[in-house]
């Protein structure tokens, strides 16, 4: 399954507003996606109550990986909306 580590950018984390459009686009990819913190247990990247149970934090690293046809453009995607302050 393909992964990527990204950084949070917003200032909030991956809370609330950021959270919600992570969730979104997870959720547009057909086949499963995850987040977890390096060497964690991943969730379900489209479950928003999942995603929030992470509490992650701004500058935080995250390790974010999909499977399927899509999979390297919807990691691309997910990590340029962590990535971006303004997400």
């Amino acid at each position: 399954m393909p992964e990527i580590r990204v950084r949070i950018a917003s200032p909030v984390g991956l809370h609330a507003r950021p959270a919600s459009q992570f969730v979104k686009a997870a959720a547009r990819h057909g086949g499963p996606v995850s987040i977890a913190r390096p060497g964690a247990e991943p969730v379900d990247a489209r479950s928003m109550l999942s995603v929030l149970s992470l509490a992650i934090g701004h500058g935080e690293e995250v390790v974010i990986s999909a499977e399927g046809d899509d999979a390297d453009a919807t990691l691309a995607e997910l990590s340029r909306l962590v990535s971006t302050a303004d997400a």
